[in-house]
């Protein structure tokens, strides 16, 4: 059923790092949700396996001494939607993720996984774009931490450089603190499909609630790799609050975001649900972070 020259587990980081310097071609597996499927389906015949799934340090969401909020690159899907810190600090990761695939997936499946494959469907991406993640990866010289939008090179490549593998997702406290978020997945079914567009937002507002200190918004399939849309969050930045300024918002996505026509969805459409879905994530948003449109 699986074609695999030869599988390899590591129990710790360091094993990892070693292994992956002793096989460069080998592939790293984690809960295999990708991996063994495209093994089953005769794609990576022949494959030279790394196991990281033994590594339980890597499992886990924390605060860090200095606030940020750690998502180990093991958590599940369903760990991460359930953790009682994701809840309070970024409930809309947990939201977001909960709407991969179906329980099984969930269950196995990781963030690690999710966000080191580096297709722009992944339904974490957008969310963790519109929160400023920062990626840590641990090789042989030592721990290398840079913001997901550099970690993503381009459709299906991510930078992670020889002898490394992803160890964690950070969030920053200044990304996260009162900052309030909603994610849209629109697919082809309610359910095991992958988005066809993915759309995530994020407000944090005044101390009276009536003025956007800061906007976030991110896509999935707006381009070739998850992407802000800087242009909306500068039109929103600073605004008082009303529904003329989340149809503003929601207009200048389109400056920035450039979706493509394939057999899920024509290009216009795309820009069409993006425009929608930004502003009803916005007014979502906005309500959640306790004010009125």
């Amino acid at each position: 059923m699986y074609d695999m020259k030869a599988l390899y587990e590591a129990t710790t980081v360091e094993e990892a790092v070693s292994l992956r310097m002793e096989h460069p071609q080998a592939q790293i597996i984690a809960g295999g949700s990708d991996v063994l499927v495209q093994m089953r389906e005769g794609k990576r015949a022949g494959a030279e396996l790394i196991s990281i799934y033994g590594i339980d340090a890597l499992r886990g969401v924390c605060l860090e001494e200095d606030a940020t909020l750690r998502i180990g690159s093991l958590t599940s899907f369903s760990h991460i939607t359930k953790h009682p810190l994701i809840q309070q600090y970024i409930n809309v990761l947990g939201q977001a993720v909960d709407q991969v695939g179906g329980p099984q997936i969930r269950n196995i499946g990781t963030i690690g996984g999710n966000t080191c494959n580096g297709v722009t469907s992944a339904d974490s991406a957008a969310t963790l774009f519109a929160w400023d993640a920062v990626i840590e990866l641990t090789g042989p010289k030592g721990v290398r931490r840079l913001p997901i939008q550099e970690f993503y090179i381009k459709a299906g490549k991510v930078d992670i450089r020889e002898g490394e593998l992803q160890t964690a997702v950070l969030i920053p406290r200044e990304s996260y603190e009162n900052a309030y978020g909603h994610y849209i997945k629109y697919a082809m079914r309610n359910a095991m499909d992958i988005a066809t567009l993915g759309t995530s937002v994020n407000v944090r507002l005044s101390a009276d609630k009536k003025t956007v200190e800061r906007a976030r918004v991110a896509f999935g399939v707006a381009g070739p790799i998850p992407l802000r849309a800087e242009t909306a969050e500068k039109t929103a930045n600073g605004q008082p609050v009303s529904g003329e300024l989340a149809e503003r918002f929601a207009q200048a996505v389109k400056e920035d975001i450039n979706p493509r026509d394939s057999w899920r969805a024509s290009r216009d459409f795309r820009l069409h649900i993006a425009v929608e879905s930004a502003k009803r994530g916005f007014i979502e948003s906005v309500r959640l972070a306790g004010g009125a449109l």
